[in-house]
């Protein structure tokens, strides 16, 4: 384990330039600041402007100046400074890279985007007392400024042949039609969520919230009167220069991309096969996705959303219990970690939320409920081991639990996305490993799942590059890749609903490269356990090696499969 970082008045080493980053950070960014739990941004919102994030990369400049400066220094070449630096140059590198291509202009997607992050901010902001909820209207108060900054970023793309993709642009209209509360399905987000608030704060709250609400209507009529008009017709798919630079930001390295796009066509035959002995244990004769049907009508399930939320925390607790001290070692505050139903009106995935940097906010994961109140059991098990326990949780609050003995920036906004995701999918495999998925039932909703994420590794690439679709492809052998074609192929290969599948391509495109990581970094911490065991022989332990990596703090997968071999 690394050891304690040091401050002083003296020259900054690369864990203290790394640090001063995450005050800089903060500073432009308070929803970072929300997230890492500094109660000084509960007020305030980032500016989403061209100028906002040219201030944003002016900072991650000055950082990297500082960091030849700190690695020249007595001291910089122990492991915990050097492994903290490595990943600042990289996420840096790579944070500009992506904004010197001007791809903040054209930001628009149906889960990553500023407004995505503005409305996801408040599920996340304090609210036990009267001076919390002053802040929060403090808040909404900035939420026009903000997606205004947001708006004059997106008509600088159109001014400059930047277009977001037609599809995502829909998609987004559409969601902000529901935050607004006009399209039947739900209260307007900012209106119901300050109705929770103080009684003695109700008017400012209220004043505050329809604000709010105005701006969400003012961005969708723009975004319908000119932004969608524009982009019609444009591709929806970014090319393979475009792909690269997107996929190094996720990934944390340079991919070979071709490579990368045959091991998805591996793993889905290799998936293929298990799924089909496992279909057949369920319904005799059924192919995987029939016998998935079956269990949507007749498998096990929970009705209602209360309830589901409860036997979601059920699962997370389980595994703490029986993890702990078996397979890990847990600190209390890493044991709790809360489940929750996501407001309406995002994507149709689950996620996670991590810790406050003081743990007085626990690590959360979120289920989208997409209007429904009956639950297939079948691919929740695993998906909240992955967003959960042994997932995502343990890793990010592990992270947060040591960040004295790392650096602030390795444990909070230094992640990179295919470490994190290929960990949780780690952790999938792992509880299948140990046992944890009990009948076939559960087992086909695990390899669905996987296969999942080897049908992103194929779509993802194929249609973005525009790939040939293999000879021994059971699925338009020769053809070449088409968004059509990448819907149809993931709604055959998956057991979610349509419009969760829609709602994953939409992903894809306009997160281009991210969804490829949870199977490469999966791929990554496999090799990385299998070279330390090689290495320990008879001596390897699994709980140390376990608890090793997870206290390392965030890496690309290049650097990422290093540390973890010499584990």
């Amino acid at each position: 384990m690394s050891e304690t970082l040091h401050t002083g008045s003296g020259p900054r080493l690369p864990r203290q330039v790394a640090d001063d980053y995450v005050d800089g950070l903060i500073a432009l960014d308070p929803i970072t600041g929300t997230y890492l739990g500094v109660a000084e941004s509960s007020a305030k919102l980032p500016d989403f402007s061209p100028a906002g994030r040219a201030a944003a990369a002016e900072l991650s400049r000055e950082t990297l100046a500082r960091l030849d400066a700190a690695e020249a220094l007595p001291g910089a070449e122990s492991d915990a400074e050097r492994r903290c630096g490595r990943l600042l140059r990289e996420r840096l590198t790579a944070e500009l890279a992506v904004h010197e291509a001007d791809e903040d202009l054209r930001a628009v997607s149906n889960i990553h985007s500023p407004v995505h992050s503005v409305r996801e901010v408040f599920s996340l902001t304090p609210a036990d007392t009267d001076e919390d909820w002053a802040a929060i209207a403090e808040r909404l108060r900035a939420v026009p400024e903000a997606f205004a900054g947001y708006r004059e970023s997106l008509g600088l793309g159109l001014e400059r042949g930047l277009y977001g993709g037609p599809r995502a642009t829909e998609t987004m209209i559409g969601q902000l039609t529901t935050w607004a509360g006009q399209d039947g399905t739900a209260a307007a987000f900012f209106e119901d969520f300050a109705s929770n608030g103080p009684q003695s704060l109700r008017t400012e709250l209220d004043a505050a919230a329809a604000g709010a609400t105005a701006a969400v209507v003012e961005l969708r009529d723009w975004m319908t009167a000119v932004y969608a008009p524009a982009v019609e017709g444009r591709p929806d798919t970014v090319g393979r220069e475009r792909y690269a630079r997107w996929s190094r930001y996720f990934n944390g390295t340079d991919l070979d991309l071709d490579e990368a796009y045959a091991y998805g066509w591996s793993e889905y035959h290799r998936l293929l096969a298990e799924m089909k002995t496992e279909a057949a244990k369920i319904l005799p004769g059924a192919g995987p996705w029939e016998a998935l049907k079956h269990l949507d009508e007749h498998g096990t399930h929970i009705e209602g959303v209360d309830e589901v939320q409860a036997w979601l925390q059920g699962i997370m607790d389980e595994a703490i219990e029986n993890l702990d001290g078996t397979h890990f070692e847990l600190a209390e505050r890493v044991r709790k970690v809360e489940s929750r139903i996501a407001p309406p009106g995002g994507a149709a995935a689950p996620y996670y939320t991590s810790p406050s940097e003081d743990f007085s906010r626990p690590g959360r994961t979120w289920l989208p409920t997409m209007g429904q109140t009956r639950f297939p059991v079948y691919d929740l098990v695993s998906t909240w081991y992955h967003e959960g326990v042994p997932g995502h949780h343990l890793q990010l609050a592990q992270w947060t639990h040591v960040a004295d003995q790392l650096s602030r920036y390795q444990a909070t906004v230094g992640w990179v996305s295919a470490n994190c995701e290929g960990w949780a999918l780690y952790a999938e495999r792992l509880m299948d490993e140990l046992g944890y998925l009990k009948d076939a039932e559960q087992r086909l909703g695990y390899l669905d799942c996987q296969m999942m994420r080897a049908a992103r590794v194929i779509v993802d690439i194929g249609m973005h590059l525009g790939l040939e679709i293999p000879a021994d492809s059971p699925f338009h052998p020769g053809e070449t890749w088409t968004v059509d074609l990448a819907q149809e192929f993931f709604g055959l290969h998956s057991g979610r609903p349509a419009e969760f599948v829609e709602s994953e391509v939409t992903r894809y495109l306009s997160m281009p490269g991210q969804a490829i990581g949870y199977k490469l970094g999966e791929r990554t911490w496999l090799l990385g356990r299998d070279n330390a065991r090689a290495a320990h022989g008879d001596a390897f332990d699994l709980k140390a090696w376990h608890m090793a990596a997870l206290s390392q703090g965030s890496l690309g997968l290049d650097d990422l499969l290093d540390e973890l071999s010499k584990l």
